[in-house]
């Protein structure tokens, strides 16, 4: 390698980790640090001759943006409607105060909740109405509080908008919602019926509990909950319209991301809101967040890294398919315990991407990505972004989650759906499902 290749390769190496580093450590906000580094990389790239401006343009992958953009103008729209919160009190009447069946009927509301919006705004919109319910039966929030969290960001591996890597790998493989349903959410399923039965052994001394007030809880009228009706059913309308358009986008040939955008000029248009406050629910730090990251390691790529590792995964896939995805699977899996899940998956993508450019199968290996960053990301409070809104959640409870307290219940819940995630990949290559 030349002198000058070489000093390229190295710079690039220490600004990402500078990056990771500065990300992992939250001295800062993860935007600020994450924008201080594409600077950096785009700065040293000029200066070296190996990357410019020009070039930290065209690294980002502006459809997926443009899907998370759509989407939280969707979020925005629907989040204060009440209609979930109707949802959480219907399950809860359903399950007759038991907090066994609660927590079942729960964790269910809130992962079908995450497969058609993003796991944050799920999480806000649901805890709220679990501790008062909690409070209402005199039982402790914390089992259903970590139930809903780790369910999350199972239920949400099961579509194309369930999750920011999600929406990351789709974009790059060219993968459709169908894609998504197809593959990966029968493996969901048997997923969430794992983790559930452990969640009710891990937490049956509290769900043994004697809740008070039942008759309190079934005089409830849920659909007080609904806050303006005429908005809820105009916004069921638009998500029913954006999803069905998910389904059949490739067949009309429009990227998710502008399936997106359609869905929330629709609800814009109908609703008819105040858009100052719609552009003040958007989340601009998460935009950049993505931005910031893709001209990394777009600097990565110029750089040669990016070449380097793909084809030590290369050699590793044309030894041994299963075993290269399960590699991909469980260090995408411990990477986002560590860093979160969306800065590993983006650092991915243009590692599988270069391997499928030099003619390579690399199909299971963005499903392994996809299932060991999203069921890694109940390793650690750190594992995903609504992991970490839970964490501060707990914090104004006065009933602070601490890496110990995940730990008893959050992490092993991850090694066991990478587990099971690990047996199901390896069926699903034997098969050719994957």
């Amino acid at each position: 390698m030349e002198k000058a290749a070489l000093g390229a390769f190295i710079i690039s190496i220490l600004t990402f980790v500078l990056t990771y580093v500065g990300i992992f450590l939250e001295r800062v906000h993860r935007s600020i640090f994450a924008i201080f580094g594409a600077v950096l990389m785009v700065s040293f790239g000029t200066w070296m001759s190996f990357y410019d401006m020009h070039d930290a343009v065209l690294s980002i992958d502006f459809d997926t943006i443009m899907l998370l953009f759509g989407m939280m103008i969707v979020v925005a729209l629907f989040k204060e409607t009440g209609f979930f919160q109707y949802l959480a009190i219907r399950a809860a009447k359903l399950a007759k105060g038991r907090p066994w069946l609660l927590l079942v009927y729960l964790g269910l509301v809130t992962s079908l909740v995450s497969m058609v919006l993003d796991n944050v705004t799920t999480i806000i919109i649901i805890v709220p109405v679990t501790v008062s319910l909690a409070d209402i039966l005199g039982i402790s929030p914390f089992p259903f509080l970590m139930s809903e969290v780790l369910l999350s960001n199972i239920g949400g591996v099961a579509t194309l908008i369930g999750d920011p890597p999600n929406i990351l790998i789709g974009s790059a493989a060219g993968f459709g919602f169908l894609d998504f349903l197809v593959h990966l959410a029968p493996i969901v399923f048997l997923a969430w019926l794992l983790a559930q039965g452990l969640l009710l052994l891990m937490f049956r001394k509290e769900l043994s509990q004697t809740p008070s007030n039942v008759s309190r809880l079934m005089e409830m009228d849920e659909r007080r909950a609904i806050v303006d009706p005429i908005t809820t059913r105009r916004m069921l309308a638009t998500l029913a319209v954006t999803i069905v358009l998910f389904f059949v986008h490739e067949l009309i040939s429009l990227e998710p991301g502008l399936v997106a955008l359609f869905g929330a000029c629709m609800g814009l248009l109908w609703v008819k809101p105040d858009f100052d406050q719609i552009l003040h629910d958007i989340h601009w730090d998460v935009l950049l967040f993505f931005v910031a990251l893709f001209v990394i390691v777009g600097g990565l790529d110029a750089s040669g890294v990016i070449g380097t590792l793909g084809g030590s995964i290369a050699a590793l896939s044309q030894y041994s398919m299963p075993l290269a995805a399960i590699v991909v699977l469980w260090v995408g899996a411990l990477a986002s315990g560590v860093i979160s899940n969306v800065p590993f998956t983006i650092a991915m993508l243009p590692i599988l991407k270069s391997l499928a450019a030099q003619g390579a199968d690399v199909t299971p290996l963005w499903w392994a990505l996809a299932i060991g960053v999203g069921f890694g990301a109940n390793l650690t409070p750190l594992g995903s972004a609504a992991n970490v809104v839970i964490v501060s959640l707990s914090d104004s409870l006065g009933d602070k989650l601490t890496f110990r307290r995940w730990a008893t219940s959050g992490t092993w819940i991850a090694l066991a759906t990478c587990g099971f995630g690990t047996v199901a990949v390896l069926i699903a290559i034997q098969i050719g499902l994957f």
